[in-house]
């Protein structure tokens, strides 16, 4: 019988627990470097406010962005490896926007930002859409002006103002709705102007859409029937506060093919809730693909 070599045998071996070693080395290391921006974050519109202390923006479906003054970070702390040559003009002030390639476009700029090596070809066709300086002391009145002036004064091609501005009234902003969602945009932003900046969730930020949107985690799946056999039927999943319900519409043939995973966070479109609190007519809109 033939024995293995004992000593490159254990070379091997050494070879691999220090291979494990700095792999969790590097693994607590980026889990220790990785923080997720404060951001501010929205809440739906409501006709009740004061609507000329706001300004009005559209809704850009693109992908959450933090400049922290030397790298773009996603919602989750994590780094985007855009190219050199993209932020090579970028100011060293914190920045908050969104990575934009355009209307109805947002699967195509979430695939090429979170790609580890970039693509130059795609990233030519991002854009940094900047809407809040998030270091800027004073509220947004003011820093809207900073950020204005600031730029003006980049000699960037690569970044670029989301449009503010006031409307006159509730009819005037439902106008600019239908204006903006005719075209294939999302909708509008609203930003009050006294508001400091804050990383929460509150008044100071709303969103207005045509449609309640919503997120939950998928965890499950249904089979398809008829022509959807053998493929998605409809996705279970769970919303924060632990309700479960399906989402079976809404699907391309592409995604029953190659439904979002199981643990990923996917928002859906609903028209207001059953007495039980559930969704009415939940219909899925995209996965939130955060990065």
């Amino acid at each position: 019988m033939k024995s293995t070599p004992i000593l490159p045998a254990l070379i091997l071996f050494t070879i691999a627990l220090l291979n494990i070693h700095f792999g969790y080395a590097e693994a607590a290391k980026q889990t220790a470097t990785k923080t997720k921006p404060a951001l501010m974050l929205a809440k739906p519109y409501r006709s009740e406010i004061e609507l000329h202390e706001y300004w009005v923006s559209e809704k850009l479906d693109g992908v959450r962005a933090y400049w922290n003054g030397s790298q773009l970070i996603s919602r989750q702390g994590n780094t985007f490896t855009a190219p050199q040559w993209f932020t090579a003009d970028f100011p060293t002030t914190p920045l908050d926007g969104e990575l934009w390639m355009g209307r109805n476009r947002f699967a195509e700029v979430s695939g090429a930002v979170r790609r580890h090596v970039p693509d130059s070809e795609q990233w030519q066709r991002i854009r940094f859409m900047v809407f809040d300086l998030p270091a800027e002391p004073g509220d947004f009145n003011l820093r809207l002006q900073a950020l204005r002036k600031l730029v003006n004064t980049l000699n960037s091609p690569y970044i670029a103002l989301v449009k503010q501005h006031k409307v006159l009234d509730e009819a005037a902003l439902m106008r600019e709705l239908d204006h903006v969602t005719t075209g294939g945009g999302e909708g509008l932003m609203l930003h009050l102007g006294s508001a400091p900046y804050r990383g929460i969730r509150s008044n100071d930020l709303l969103k207005l859409k045509r449609f309640s949107d919503a997120e939950a985690v998928v965890i499950g799946y249904l089979p398809g029937k008829g022509k959807y056999s053998g493929m998605l039927g409809a996705l279970i999943v769970k919303t924060p506060e632990g309700r479960k319900f399906k989402i079976g519409s809404g699907f391309s043939d592409e995604q029953r093919r190659h439904p979002p995973a199981i643990g990923s966070t996917v928002s859906y479109k609903y028209q207001g809730t059953t007495a039980s609190g559930l969704p009415r007519f939940a219909s899925f809109f995209r996965e939130r693909n955060d990065y």
